[in-house]
């Protein structure tokens, strides 16, 4: 279609399901960072990269609540916690258990990724409270094989399963950017819109690493930086194929001018992660945010968690 004409669509679309004007905010805080066993080809936290990311341990549940009143404070509605594992083991289950129940008595919707979940461990985190639950499919399932060897694209299928049967909304998207064709635009899309639609989708501009194989191949080339109408398609799409869900700006907002957020706003993306770090990737901060949602004449949307477990449990 014509962009002017798709954007149009897609705002219409939005206007239909959404509050107009209204961005959720989240803060994704990093609860474990780097060490990570996969080899995604386009993470930092990674064994297989040479990013200069050091491998930490889990973090003290004390501190990651600090950090969660802190974004509270910052107008956050959700937290995200974020861990660089394949999957989680069962002896860290019990903190993060803590951690999901000390977000939610904050009355902030709460959300986790940590790699692969079994069906034992979703539960865990359902009967904990967790809100959300971020795994992303990445690309299309015909590129997956090309940015990543050490897990399939149905391995990610089964863990969203796994989430959904538990009763945790899911979160799920990825990444523009990583040298695909607009084919693979269309197939990542495509998968998204026909599994049970997620209840957040970001999109990720890649943001090319040194030391990762994705960063290194893509440095000086003019696929290092996805163009901006193509990124908006992108939202565009997804807000029309998929109605109901938030449609997030996540990683690499950074380098994106306020115009082309401001298309985003317009395709239907209505939710943003806020805060100056992404995992360990740079992001725009909470000043630089508030200055050009007030620009646009946008505003915070209020949180609405907790009532997925209950209408689950009924």
């Amino acid at each position: 279609m014509p962009f002017m004409d798709l954007v149009y669509e897609a705002q219409t679309v939005h206007r239909a399901h959404h509050p107009r004007n209204e961005v959720q905010l989240s803060t994704l805080l990093s609860i474990k960072t780097g060490g990570c066993p996969e080899d995604c080809g386009y993470c930092s936290q990674s064994v297989e990269a040479d990013s200069g990311v050091k491998a930490t341990k889990l973090m003290d549940v004390r501190a990651v609540l600090q950090a969660a009143a802190q974004a509270k404070d910052n107008g956050s509605g959700r937290f995200c916690m974020g861990a660089a594992w394949r999957n989680p083991k069962e002896r860290d289950m019990p903190a993060l258990v803590e951690m999901i129940q000390g977000v939610r008595q904050m009355g902030m919707e709460t959300c986790m990724t940590l790699g692969m979940l079994s069906e034992g461990q979703a539960r865990q985190l359902a009967n904990a409270g967790l809100d959300y639950y971020n795994h992303n499919i990445d690309t299309a399932p015909e590129n997956y094989a090309n940015i990543i060897s050490t897990r399939t694209f149905e391995d990610r299928i089964e863990t969203l399963e796994n989430v959904r049967a538990a009763g945790i909304n899911v979160c799920c998207g990825g990444i523009v950017g990583l040298g695909e064709t607009r084919e693979d635009r269309i197939g990542f899309i495509h998968a998204l819109s026909t599994m049970p639609h997620p209840e957040s989708v970001p999109i990720n501009a890649l943001v090319p690493v040194k030391g990762t194989v994705l960063g290194d191949m893509l440095a000086d080339t003019p696929l290092a930086k996805i163009d901006e109408i193509e990124f908006v398609r992108t939202v565009a799409v997804a807000r029309i194929t998929m109605p109901a869900s938030m449609v997030r700006l996540s990683a690499g907002r950074e380098s994106m001018s306020e115009s082309c957020q401001a298309l985003c706003f317009m395709a239907g993306a209505n939710s943003i992660f806020t805060g100056d770090k992404l995992l360990t990737a740079p992001n725009s901060g909470d000043d630089k945010d508030a200055a050009m949602l007030g620009k646009l004449g946008i505003r915070a949307m209020p949180a609405a968690p907790h009532g997925h477990l209950e209408e689950a449990a009924e």
